[in-house]
């Protein structure tokens, strides 16, 4: 029980240092950080192909570029996508749109074994119909699913 009363005199000390400066920022920082993650939200689930849950879908692969361009392209876009999951797990327990980030984190990364727990999240009800009507409002198709 000693870790408990760790704990809580970590919490004391950080109530004791809150000021109102510090909660506005963290507020603004919330505030920004929900605003870019439905932003991103938005494009992802545009841009991304009709039939990228679909079995029949293949992956273009940019054979044309330079070996250095496609691995950095690779590593910047599978950073992204881990933060985008973090983000999308913090998310979960606080104000933000947790599940549908954590789809378009997993949907940039380029990691093994990453199809079956897209298909399990677009395919909550609510999640697949609301990326389908938005994509109606941008004259898209609806995802097609297996």
């Amino acid at each position: 029980m000693e870790w408990f009363g760790e704990v809580w005199e970590w919490f004391a000390r950080f109530w004791e240092s809150l000021t109102w400066g510090r909660i506005a920022w963290g507020l603004l920082f919330s505030l920004v950080t929900i605003i870019a993650s439905y932003g991103l939200i938005v494009i992802g689930m545009i841009k991304i192909p009709a039939n990228y849950f679909s079995s029949s879908y293949v992956k273009e692969i940019n054979a044309d570029k330079h070996f250095f361009v496609r691995w950095g392209a690779l590593i910047i876009k599978n950073f992204i996508g881990f933060l985008l999951i973090v983000a999308g797990i913090i998310m979960i327990f606080t104000p933000g749109p947790g599940v549908p980030t954590i789809l378009l984190g997993l949907i940039m990364m380029d990691i093994p074994g990453k199809r079956p727990l897209e298909a399990k999240l677009i395919q909550r009800p609510m999640v697949l119909s609301a990326v389908n009507n938005l994509r109606a409002k941008y004259n898209k198709p609806p995802l097609i699913m297996d």
